[in-house]
Formats: structure tokens, C-alpha cells, sequence
């Protein structure tokens, strides 16, 4: 029986619309035909690591089991504290990782997922890191050649704006549009005189969710407590299925095994 691992986001630019597949496995489901329908996910109790493939009683760092989360690069401490990156000190766990993932060109960037807020991702997904935060707006800033000088840059600037997404507030109709170019122009006066040379002209980016209506009070689906998910899928945004009662991040739960009928 397959292991789920976070949605398969994918954004159009012609449209600016977000779809999504439910991935098991190696199988990707179209959800877009499924809005509006039943949905179920059952969780079977079993959790395997989405590296090894070990069994495992506990998932650390969405989805890995502990050995794996102790020694792979993907799941190092600067993977969340770029600017901690300690590759020129010679203790980087992975080179090679290193050298495919992080020493390769980054974007700073502004989102208005749940409010303005600052972030990093590598440049040629920066359209599916939005779509994964549930950014219904962004902006490039500035783009670096390596990981490390994103995260400082990240730093710097978290001094005068968020650099978190409140989820709860992210699934909500209450997300005020934002003149984008604007806020980059006064964001960018914040930068040191050094890294000035990092920003680069952008245009700013839209993106629309298959999701419309929000429960009244946002209730987190926990598949541990309740391993019957069952409802009727009213949209979808960030990694979260949204119902008409709950929301459940699927991201979370990468590796668990599952039964899904739709």
C-alpha cells in the first residue's frame, strides 16, 4: 500500500490558476475534477520513511525516520537557518547535495500569504514554493548564486517584516490585496549597501486557488487521533484539503500509509 507525500502543486501562467495532484507513491491523482465531491483518506497506522523506506513509529521532519533525519543533508539544521550553513567549515553531510541544492541560484522574495512576509527558495521553483504557502501574491527582491547569502539576506530583512505564514489566517477569506511593487520598493531600502547589488526588476505574481469558501472556525484534522478523513472537499490551498468543518496539511503527514476513495 503506497505512502502519501505532500501535493504535486502546479501553477499556469497564462491563467495564474494553481492545480493540484494528491501523489501516492508514484501516482499522481488530479484533484481538480474532485472539488465539490466525497473525499476519504484512511490511515492504516503504519509510517514509512520517504528517503528509506523503513518502518517507522514516529515521522520526524515531514516525513523521515530518525536515523535518516540524523544524517541526511535534507534535513540539517540549515536547511531552516540557511545563513547557518556550515559547508565552508567542512562538516556539510551531503557534498553533492550541497551542490545540487544549495550552491545554485536563489530569489529572495516577498509573499502575501497571510500578510505581508519575506522568504527564500531556489529560483527555478519560486511558483511552487508560493503555491505551497498559500501566497495569493508575490515578488522577487533580489536573486544570489548560493543558499547561505539567500538566508542572510532573509535575516537582515526579517528585522523589518515577518518571515512566517500564519496558516490559520492564510485559509481565510480576510487576505487584503497588497500593492506588490510598492512594498518591494520600500523592502529594498532595507538592504545593506552590499547586498543591493542582489536586486533584480520583477513583476509581481498572482495566484489563484481552487479555493472560494473556508470553514468558520479552522479545525486541524489530526490523522493520528482520527485516522478516517472523510468529508466533502471544498477546495484546496497551500498543501492544506479544505472541508466544510476541517482543514488537514497534507505535508505533514508525507510517508504515512493511506486508503483514498473518491
Amino acid at each position: 500500500m503506497p505512502k502519501i507525500y505532500k501535493m504535486k502543486a502546479t501553477w499556469d501562467e497564462s491563467t495564474s490558476q494553481v492545480s493540484y495532484d494528491f501523489r501516492m507513491g508514484d501516482k499522481l491523482i488530479p484533484l481538480a475534477q474532485h472539488i465539490n465531491k466525497p473525499f476519504k483518506l484512511t490511515y492504516t497506522g503504519q509510517i514509512k520513511c520517504i528517503h528509506c523506506d523503513r518502518v517507522t513509529n514516529k515521522s520526524f521532519s515531514q516525513g523521515y525516520c530518525f536515523p535518516c533525519f540524523k544524517k541526511l543533508a535534507e534535513t540539517d539544521s540549515c536547511i531552516i537557518r540557511p545563513h547557518e550553513c556550515h559547508h565552508h567549515l567542512g562538516t556539510c553531510r551531503d557534498n553533492e547535495f550541497a551542490e545540487k541544492h544549495c550552491f545554485i541560484p536563489h530569489v529572495v522574495y516577498l509573499a502575501n500569504s497571510s500578510g505581508l512576509k519575506v522568504g527564500i527558495t531556489r529560483a527555478h521553483q519560486k511558483t511552487t514554493r508560493w503555491a505551497d504557502q498559500g501566497a495569493s501574491q508575490a515578488i522577487v527582491l533580489a536573486e544570489v548564486p548560493h543558499r547561505k547569502k539567500a538566508g542572510e539576506i532573509e535575516v537582515e530583512l526579517s528585522e523589518h517584516i515577518s518571515d512566517k505564514t500564519n496558516w490559520r489566517k492564510m485559509l481565510s477569506l480576510d487576505i487584503k490585496p497588497l500593492d506588490m511593487l510598492q512594498k518591494k520598493t520600500e523592502i529594498l531600502e532595507f538592504l545593506d549597501e552590499d547586498d543591493q547589488e542582489f536586486a533584480i526588476e520583477s513583476d509581481p505574481v498572482e495566484l489563484h486557488f481552487p479555493a472560494d469558501t473556508f470553514p468558520e472556525k479552522i479545525k486541524s484534522h489530526n490523522l493520528e487521533k482520527e485516522p478516517e478523513l472523510s468529508g466533502i472537499l471544498k477546495g484546496i490551498k497551500g498543501q492544506y484539503l479544505i472541508f466544510e468543518d476541517k482543514v488537514i496539511n497534507i505535508r505533514k503527514y508525507q510517508g504515512y500509509i493511506c486508503e483514498l476513495s473518491l
